[in-house]
């Protein structure tokens, strides 16, 4: 079965009496558009999520009448409906971690003057909840709902570094090791050794791994049992900073900041 979602962790033990395909079905046919440069049309979207084109069709019809897809005016193509919002403003809403952080993320930007972001732990991937930008940024890079392979986020190599060595190790290797730059490490070693640097610094820093130009440095957001539920994340520009300046003048921040919500 491969329901998952591209870049999230392998769906283990699913209990097949419970588990609905029709569901399943719907939030495939969702998660194709994605995959596309440009809105899809209903062959495009059946080719990609790997279902007939029938199902794709009364999936998107009802997904349309919902709210949870519209049709791009220009193209005729298929896009995310804005009632998607509404389930992202929801979650937000209601994980106290994330209300937690948002007033020690304000604060740590009006200090640092750059982009400070939260990701939450998704074992295989690290998912941005919250983001506030600096002064230059790359538009997608500003948005929350971003998924970036743990293998290759300084906050995810930080939550690794929280986890049993064997454990951290089993999520590198079986990870879908590809570069998002031409700078990010996909050799298990190599980003083993920067999970360990991480467990001895306390935090981990990524050097244009997942956007050219950018230095990111992010601590683990621990749980009251000492796992990763999160990570911060301090982002700046190579234009303006080294990469020893950067982490001498900001990890003492980022530490304090992720000791004040851990726990």
């Amino acid at each position: 079965m491969s329901d998952d979602q591209p870049g999230s962790a392998p769906t283990e033990q699913i209990d097949e009496r419970l588990y609905l395909q029709s569901v399943a079905r719907t939030f495939r046919v969702l998660e194709a558009l994605a995959t596309t440069p440009r809105p899809p049309s209903l062959r495009e979207l059946a080719q990609r999520s790997g279902l007939d084109k029938s199902a794709v069709q009364r999936i998107a019809y009802t997904l349309q009448c919902l709210g949870y897809m519209e049709r791009d005016p220009q193209s005729g193509g298929l896009v995310p409906g804005r009632r998607l919002l509404d389930r992202s403003f929801d979650y937000l809403r209601s994980n106290p971690l994330v209300a937690r952080v948002a007033p020690v993320l304000s604060n740590l930007r009006k200090v640092t003057g750059e982009r400070v972001d939260f990701s939450l732990f998704d074992r295989y991937t690290t998912l941005y909840a919250l983001r506030m930008q600096s002064k230059r940024e790359t538009f997608f890079a500003t948005l929350i709902g971003r998924r970036i392979p743990t293998y290759a986020s300084s906050g995810g190599r930080a939550c690794l570094s929280h986890l049993p060595e064997a454990e951290a190790r089993h999520i590198i290797e079986t990870s879908d090791r590809k570069p998002i730059t031409p700078r990010t490490l996909t050799d298990p070693d190599q980003i083993m050794a920067r999970v360990l640097e991480a467990r001895e610094l306390g935090y981990a820093c990524a050097l244009e791994e997942s956007l050219l130009g950018e230095i990111v440095i992010g601590a683990a957001v621990l749980d009251q049992d000492g796992r990763p539920a999160g990570a911060i994340h301090i982002a700046g520009s190579l234009s303006e900073w080294d990469e020893q300046r950067f982490r001498r003048k900001f990890s003492p921040l980022l530490l304090e900041a992720t000791r004040a919500l851990s726990g």
